[in-house]
């Protein structure tokens, strides 16, 4: 494995590409969770519940607002002029359409949510469906051509116009409409940002021609999205029906702890892996073994973090959002293994999608997502702790369903790709186990910030020295990215 990864990191700029998108997560991150520590103290988990129920609502039609053509940008083996116009067009009549079905709703979910402040919450971010078309353009080529340093600039302009905006607004007491502002805003500055970095020569005059060509491939991509984002966004809309927009909250709360690895690691990679496995397919070389090399170093970050979220689980939140926030512990307890196993598996998707596997993925999807939702609603009749419990199980069920499109589609065993994941298994104890001892002697969920910090320090050095002493593929990933830079 090592000197694949050696191989793999010779590729010209490669590095630098995976540092920028590093920077580029870790600086949303950190805003994001700046901005959510302020929130939620300047909000209440009712006013933060009526903008999780929109944010869901509106999540789901981001999924189809330019019908794939981001990566069909990036998967196109020729992209001229006539493709880019084509793709524009499609991403303009869908993002308008989808900015104008959301306002036309925005009434009748309100009524159907009892929230009428959700109508104007809404109204608001239809509007970044207006801008989005032209941004996402621009990005999706500056990510074929793996210009991470522009993608960068893009993104920490959206990011911090989205936290000053947002909490500015929140202060000034316009509750669940300042988040709303707040995203338009960043909305306006990243795609003012995108548009000045845009690549030269880049098309951007809208033209009919070809554009029926894209829509079976396009809507074949949007469609495994859309069915994707609807498991995303269940647990949300099944709680706010059955529950209630403060259990809404607790919950979103407790999938936002989990979801700090994925804001960043998964999403800092997955920018760089979906091109570098598109170009592995359109030079005819095998994208399998880059995900599994690319598996073993996530799972040596994700396995230690989920266990040690869940072991950490009352003092990060006190932390984070505030003693207030406290009922989401139990709930981050109960999905942290799954979520471990399931980050395993996070990189499939861009495998399936670069080798021309669109449609599987769309079946894998549709699969995963109708077992969620069959484990989802029993559950949220019977309470939150067991709407966790199935969260939990049905990603389990996801896992086992990559396991068998890997073996089918690329002969990958499940024993076999486990094996390669050993190291890491042994990483995650060596972080745990110190931190367990620091968490037992300083009294559990009652010790505070101080347990907190040498808990994490000691699991640190305990996951280092596994790390160096197994000669990890990770530890080889760090040390030829820096002798490269």
């Amino acid at each position: 494995m090592k000197p694949f990864i050696a191989a793999w990191f010779d590729m010209p700029g490669l590095a630098r590409n995976f540092a920028y998108g590093f920077a580029e997560k870790y600086l949303l991150v950190l805003l994001a969770l700046a901005g959510s520590m302020l929130l939620a103290r300047l909000l209440s988990p009712a006013e933060l519940g009526v903008f999780a129920i929109a944010s869901v609502l509106t999540g789901l039609a981001q999924v189809f607002r330019d019908l794939g053509t981001g990566q069909l940008l990036v998967l196109q083996p020729v992209l001229g002029q006539r493709e880019q116009r084509a793709l524009l067009t499609l991403a303009i009549l869908t993002g308008w359409a989808l900015a104008a079905l959301l306002a036309a709703l925005a009434t009748p979910l309100a009524r159907f949510y009892r929230q009428p402040v959700l109508a104007e919450v809404l109204y608001i971010l239809a509007l970044n469906f207006l801008l989005v078309p032209f941004s996402s353009q621009v990005t999706a080529l500056l990510r074929r051509e793996m210009r991470a340093a522009s993608l960068f600039r893009i993104s920490a302009c959206y990011g911090v116009t989205q936290f000053i905006a947002t909490v500015g607004l929140a202060a000034a007491g316009l509750g669940p409409c300042a988040l709303a502002w707040g995203s338009f805003a960043a909305t306006s500055a990243g795609c003012g940002a995108a548009l000045l970095l845009r690549p030269s020569g880049m098309a951007f005059r809208p033209a009919l021609s070809g554009v029926w060509g894209l829509v079976r491939p396009g809507g074949l991509a949007v469609s495994g999205n859309a069915i994707d984002e609807v498991g995303v966004v269940a647990p949300d809309l099944v709680a706010g029906k059955l529950l209630g927009a403060e259990e809404v909250a607790l919950l979103g709360k407790a999938q936002s702890v989990l979801s700090l690895f994925n804001q960043a690691i998964t999403s800092a990679v997955s920018p760089v892996v979906f091109p570098l496995f598109a170009r592995h397919a359109r030079e005819g070389n095998d994208p399998v073994q880059t995900y599994v090399n690319a598996a073993a170093c996530i799972t040596a970050l994700s396995w230690p973090f989920f266990l040690l979220a869940g072991l950490f689980a009352a003092q990060l939140v006190h932390l984070l959002y505030g003693p207030q926030w406290q009922g989401s512990v139990p709930l981050i307890r109960i999905m942290c293994g799954a979520a471990a196993l399931y980050s395993m598996f996070s990189m499939v998707r861009y495998l399936l999608l670069a080798t021309g596997h669109i449609g599987a993925q769309a079946r894998l999807d549709a699969v995963a997502v109708g077992g969620r939702l069959l484990m989802l609603l029993p559950a949220g009749m019977a309470g939150l702790h067991w709407m966790a419990a199935a969260v939990a199980l049905s990603l389990a069920f996801r896992s086992w369903l990559v396991l068998r499109i890997l073996k089918r589609l690329y002969r990958v065993q499940a024993a076999a790709l486990f094996w390669q994941m050993r190291k890491s298994a042994v990483v995650a104890c060596a972080a745990l186990v110190p931190a367990s001892l620091a968490y037992a002697l300083a009294g559990g969920d009652a010790g505070g910030l101080p347990m907190l910090l040498t808990g994490s320090a000691s699991a640190a050095v305990g996951w280092a020295l596994a790390l160096w002493l197994q000669q990890h593929p990770l530890a080889a990933f760090v040390r030829t990215s820096v002798l490269q830079r």
